[in-house]
């Protein structure tokens, strides 16, 4: 029932039908709230492994943090032309081209297929060099390659489950990639439970018992959450092409085959995501490599940190699907002006939840540490950093949204510019600076800094700039 009242509100915006300000509000909760769900599943994901793999000591949550920033690389360089394929079906889909949308999603499977591969076999091919690349210490770095391997093998299978959730969200149907999240969020605690430990004695509720276990470590946390992956693609895939009204592409003859004019516009809007993102990624090795002499203590604080915060930002990001659904349905059926009114609401809901988020982060901060290392300088000095880096939530949050908004509309240069220079002229250069005196507290001074700034400047580019473009083709 819930899912018919939103579809019949996004098929307004299509139909050209008009909106109260109390069902414009509606429609963004109703779509915000699911994708919100999804994105503290996905971070839970990563909570769950950091804290399984912590809890085997801090040179095991050493290394799974050490790859960290190279795998978002790696998934960022093939996340750019998927999401020119999503915009674009968005906008087909506001202006009911429901057929365009279909042939976008059979050409986006190659895409996501071919990328899948090139990208794990290179992961496969550096992983041996890697780690001593990024200054791990020698008992970190087996360990950071046996996961990183791991991990950017099975890229084909995460391409292609994240380009049938990319497409499903820009139909405006947010609520089955969320639950299928929630899943893999569900079986990855499985799985890390049977192959991360040994068989043990466990104690729960009073009662104890033998807990069957494949001891494989840092390895195990790899393969379970590759396979947990792979459990979630298969119903995506299934979904987005037998049950999607929009989408549904079984029993239809068409090409897979991409077409070289929707390749090159997909690439025109993604190259500059995945130029942001591959420097924006350097950027994070570099401060990995920045962190990375403070310490084994420092290293993982750091990486558990940087977990333990997601807990606080993904709904901005699951605020920000919404926001690039509605913008790009919005310029898709030409109507810029309800695009701009969603986008107001989007970036001011962002703002509201992220800060009582960041108010629950700075109270948590030792509990959220605690639950992922025993190691009581671990939890000190995250906790440290969780606080300092509280005071940034809301700023974070504007950005965040912002750009979700921009990217809907197909206008990603400017805004991955904005990004860029915030990093690199901003956070690195502080970073660096500070930590030389302060230890890892100054390089999360200087990150605390850097994303006040950056949410102003999006905020007066969302108030002033020219982001909304009308659709090509």
């Amino acid at each position: 029932m819930t899912e018919n009242i939103t579809q019949k509100l996004i098929s307004r915006i299509r139909s050209g039908g008009s909106f109260t300000r109390s069902e414009e509000l509606a429609l963004v909760v109703r779509l915000s709230l699911p994708a919100i769900v999804a994105q503290i599943a996905a971070v839970m994901m990563q909570y769950i492994d950091a804290a399984m793999v912590g809890n085997l000591g801090a040179v095991e949550a050493a290394a799974v943090g050490l790859v960290a920033s190279t795998t978002w690389l790696f998934w960022g360089l093939g996340s750019a032309g998927l999401t020119g394929y999503t915009v674009l079906a968005s906008h087909r889909i506001g202006a009911r081209d429901y057929s365009a949308a279909r042939s976008l999603l059979r050409q986006g499977f190659v895409v996501a297929l071919a990328t899948g591969l090139i990208l794990g076999g290179a992961g496969l091919a550096i992983s041996p060099f890697l780690p001593e690349f990024l200054g791990a210490s020698p008992e970190v770095a087996p360990e950071a390659r046996i996961y990183f391997a791991l991990y950017t093998a099975a890229f084909p299978i995460f391409f292609l489950s994240a380009f049938a959730g990319g497409m499903l969200r820009a139909s405006g149907n947010i609520r089955v990639p969320s639950l299928l999240s929630v899943l893999m969020c569900l079986e990855d605690v499985v799985f890390n439970f049977l192959l991360i430990f040994p068989t043990r004695e466990v104690q729960f509720a009073g009662l104890s018992f033998t807990a069957p276990g494949a001891g494989l470590g840092v390895a195990g946390a790899a393969v379970g959450t590759v396979l947990a992956e792979f459990l979630t693609a298969l119903p995506m895939l299934w979904f987005v092409c037998t049950k999607s009204p929009e989408l549904r592409i079984r029993g239809e003859r068409g090409r897979f085959r991409p077409e070289a004019a929707r390749l090159k516009e997909a690439f025109r809007i993604g190259i500059p995501i995945g130029c942001q993102h591959t420097v924006m990624c350097c950027a994070q090795v570099a401060s990995t490599m920045i962190v990375a002499p403070l310490g084994t203590v420092a290293l993982a604080a750091n990486s558990l940190a940087i977990t333990a915060e997601g807990l606080c930002y993904m709904p901005g990001y699951g605020i920000a699907d919404a926001a690039s659904s509605l913008t790009g349905q919005c310029i898709g059926a030409r109507r810029p002006a309800l695009a701009r009114r969603f986008a107001y609401l989007t970036v001011g809901s962002g703002i509201a939840v992220m800060t009582l988020m960041g108010a629950f982060m700075y109270a948590a901060a030792p509990f959220m540490m605690g639950l992922m290392s025993n190691v009581d300088a671990i939890i000190e000095l995250g906790s440290t950093v969780l606080r300092i880096e509280a005071f940034a939530e809301p700023m974070f949050a504007a950005s965040i949204v912002a750009y979700g908004v921009f990217m809907g509309a197909g206008d990603t240069l400017a805004p991955c510019l904005m990004n860029l220079g915030s990093m690199w002229l901003v956070r690195i250069p502080a970073a660096w600076l500070l930590s030389q005196s302060m230890g890892l507290r100054g390089v999360w001074i200087a990150m605390c800094g850097e994303l006040i700034l950056r949410g102003l400047i999006f905020l007066a580019r969302l108030r002033f700039g020219n982001w909304q473009k009308e659709p090509r083709g």
